[in-house]
């Protein structure tokens, strides 16, 4: 009987030592942390407008209409908050969490506007809403990207 139950023990502990091992190999799934969006949610940059000429540092107000502002690590249906892209010609991937960078900003704690300074030139923006855990919503909200000249 004891021989019985080693077997038993030694064949459960590898089939557990088994999953984990083969567990590592394969890739978070973030898919699941999508959260819907309402089909009517906007996001949009108040101000500046496209193609305005701005002087270091300015301000950027974010717009949000269909939906409201909550701060990350907040899951409550409906809300996100905003994650600003600077000079970013390909968006990254809008189901998992979006890396902060300098051409990703984050504002989790609710922010609904942002002091800016970029050097001279011409810069783009593009608001992305991010759910509590940063991953962009089930259906994208993002704003139209704008091109502002810095003088």
């Amino acid at each position: 009987m004891k021989t019985v139950k080693i077997i038993q023990r030694s064949f459960l502990t590898l089939v557990l030592c088994l999953t984990c091992l083969l567990g590592l190999g394969t890739p978070p799934v973030y898919g699941a942390d999508l959260s819907p969006a309402p089909e009517t949610a906007k996001a949009y940059i108040i101000t500046p407008s496209n193609g305005d000429t701005v002087k270091a540092p300015f301000t950027v107000q974010f717009g949000l209409s269909g939906m409201g502002i909550a701060p990350a690590g907040v899951d409550r249906p409906n809300t996100g908050h905003h994650h600003l892209m600077v000079d970013v010609d390909q968006l990254p991937s809008l189901t998992e969490p979006l890396q902060g960078s300098e051409h990703v900003l984050h504002y989790g704690a609710g922010q609904t506007e942002t002091q800016l300074t970029l050097a001279p030139g011409e810069h783009t923006l593009q608001l992305v809403l991010g759910n509590y855990s940063h991953i962009p919503h089930d259906k994208p909200v993002l704003s139209k990207k704008i091109t502002v000249t810095v003088e």
